[in-house]
């Protein structure tokens, strides 16, 4: 297995404000915006995120919420792997809210196709849009495109995009591993 870096500490940290600048420039003050973290992979992004906003940005309000898709997905009950759930953590209302889902890689967009259906459950958002740190776009099942992209990359099929958050790894950094 061999592993390259697509984006170490100092980038990520760029692309991070970066994103966090976009976020600003259409939504202004988050008071009719929510940020929704994608269990399991998207909630590291979200809270950085959403961190940067408040102490960066001095952003004061900003709502975010954690949302499983386990159940949703299409691949559910296809195979013999047995799916973890995750926690959804939604406290706040999203109707007539613009949603912002967040999540670490776009691949397939099918986890994207999952959290359409789920947020329906909590109501009927006035849009919703998608942030995502890598895009790897020649990888699509669906015709689903991000509104806010870190970085986009043109990875073969049998190669995987690996995102590390210090949080849980111990570092920043962002790898294209081939097996």
């Amino acid at each position: 297995m061999s592993q390259k870096v697509l984006l170490n500490y100092k980038e990520v940290n760029i692309i991070l404000h970066r994103l966090a600048c976009q976020l600003i420039e259409k939504h202004t003050d988050f008071s009719s915006t929510v940020l929704i973290g994608l269990q399991p992979r998207g909630i590291f992004l979200a809270q950085r995120l959403k961190l940067i906003l408040i102490h960066d940005y001095n952003i004061p309000n900003i709502q975010l919420g954690l949302l499983d898709i386990t159940f949703y997905r299409d691949d559910f009950r296809r195979s013999d792997k047995l799916h973890e759930a995750n926690s959804t953590e939604i406290d706040f209302l999203i109707e007539n809210k613009h949603v912002v889902f967040i999540d670490d890689v776009l691949y397939t967009g099918r986890s994207i196709r999952s959290a359409l259906t789920a947020i329906q459950s909590f109501g009927r958002p006035a849009g919703i849009e998608l942030l995502t740190l890598i895009d790897r776009r020649f990888s699509r099942h669906l015709p689903i495109q991000p509104d806010y992209r870190g970085r986009q990359v043109d990875a073969i099929n049998d190669e995987k995009v690996l995102v590390n958050w210090k949080e849980t790894n111990g570092e920043d950094v962002v790898y294209l591993v081939n097996n």
